[in-house]
């Protein structure tokens, strides 16, 4: 194994590719596991990094790595491969921290644990695969294949040719949205063959352009991304969340706009008390003001009645008064009535006294004179 290791990786000049690429690896799996002991909120395990009130996410760590890494690369002469080797290692720190957080930088919002977080853990997967294949010797668009001739220059051109087409062909494959085939299509230049002649996946740049959605290449689209593609993509989401945790989070800008629906049905909500408080406190005031007048109109109806029942009593008393001096009055009258028929009446009785005594012979006594008749009066 240690001559073999020799051989394809010491010997071909490999080794800081090497140390990159283990560096790689070993950091992204520590730094996965501290973010879940993080999010898991174990007591023993460390917390986030905070300076004051700002989280210093661990991609500020990989940039510092990754400068140190590099400037050591560029500084350290190529005889000392231990250095190297050390340079590379420190790089590859540095560029896992970096890639963890790749959906971070490209959204500038914190979307580690969302959906969009994803794009990290593809990131760090395509720089995996990347790097594997330059250990194993495979050099991209194939160019060490074709030498070069400097008599001639006619493989120099041919290589140039085969350059321009694998790049093209890398091209369409990726604008078809088959973003691994297209990538490793890079180092195997047969599958950017195979990837720009199949139909392009729905949603991709080249089927917005080139397909028309009642076309028969659309509709085969759909259908082989739905028997193929999806299970692949459910499975390497599967892969994804057993190395990385699951990306469950509510996005940023999801999260705001569900607190500013909230605030505003908080605010319609708070606007409608206010117009309900409103209204009863005008119902309550048009009450009021109702109640008011109510008693306004029965004082004065008390008031109106008061005032017709003291011209009645008035009215009644000018009456009585009236009545009693009518009473009086004809009293007094009917008294000096009687008392002139009285004296008739008695003129009358001595008149008849008289008339009998005469007729009898009888003489009045002397002295005594006959009345004199009263005038009758009329009653």
């Amino acid at each position: 194994m240690s001559e073999m290791f020799d051989e394809r990786i010491v010997a071909t000049g490999r080794l800081p590719l090497f140390g990159f690429f283990v560096a790689f690896m070993i950091t992204f799996v520590l730094t996965r596991v501290n973010v879940r002991l993080i999010r898991a909120d174990v007591r023993w395990w460390f917390r986030n990094v905070k300076a004051g009130d700002v989280h210093i996410h661990h991609v500020v760590f990989g940039v510092v790595l990754m400068l140190m890494g590099g400037v050591a690369s560029l500084a350290v002469p190529d005889a000392y491969v231990g250095l190297d080797l050390a340079a590379a290692v420190v790089f590859g720190m540095g560029s896992a921290l970096v890639l963890d957080e790749f959906a971070l930088i490209l959204h500038l919002s914190d979307v580690y644990w969302t959906e969009k977080g994803r794009a990290s853990v593809d990131a760090v997967f395509v720089a995996m695969a990347v790097t594997g294949l330059l250990l194993l010797g495979i050099r991209p668009l194939g160019y060490e294949g074709l030498a070069p001739d400097p008599g001639t220059g006619l493989i120099t051109r041919v290589y140039v040719a085969s350059l321009a087409v694998n790049l093209v062909l890398a091209v369409v494959t990726l604008l078809k949205g088959k973003i691994w085939t297209g990538l490793i299509g890079l180092f195997m230049p047969a599958l950017l063959i195979v990837g720009a002649i199949r139909v392009a996946r729905p949603g991709s740049p080249w089927s917005r352009w080139r397909y028309d959605q009642d076309s028969r290449r659309y509709q085969r689209a759909v259908r082989r991304e739905t028997r193929l593609r999806r299970p692949l993509i459910r499975a390497k989401i599967w892969v994804q969340e057993f190395i990385a945790g699951r990306h469950d989070l509510i996005p940023p800008e999801l999260l705001q706009r569900r607190v500013d629906v909230g605030e505003r049905a908080r605010r319609r909500r708070m606007a409608r008390a206010a117009a309900r408080a409103e209204r009863r406190a005008e119902r309550r005031a048009e009450r009021g003001r109702a109640r008011r007048a109510e008693r306004r109109a029965a004082r004065r109806a008390a008031l109106r009645a008061e005032r017709e029942a003291v011209e009645r009593a008035e009215r009644n008393a000018a009456a009585r008064a009236h009545r009693d001096a009518a009473a009086r009055a004809r009293r007094r009258t009917l008294s000096r009535v009687r008392g002139q028929t009285g004296s008739r009446l008695r003129t009358r009785a001595a008149s008849a006294r008289r008339a009998r005594g005469r007729a009898h012979g009888e003489e009045p006594p002397s002295g005594e004179h006959p009345p004199a008749e009263a005038p009758e009066l009329s009653p």
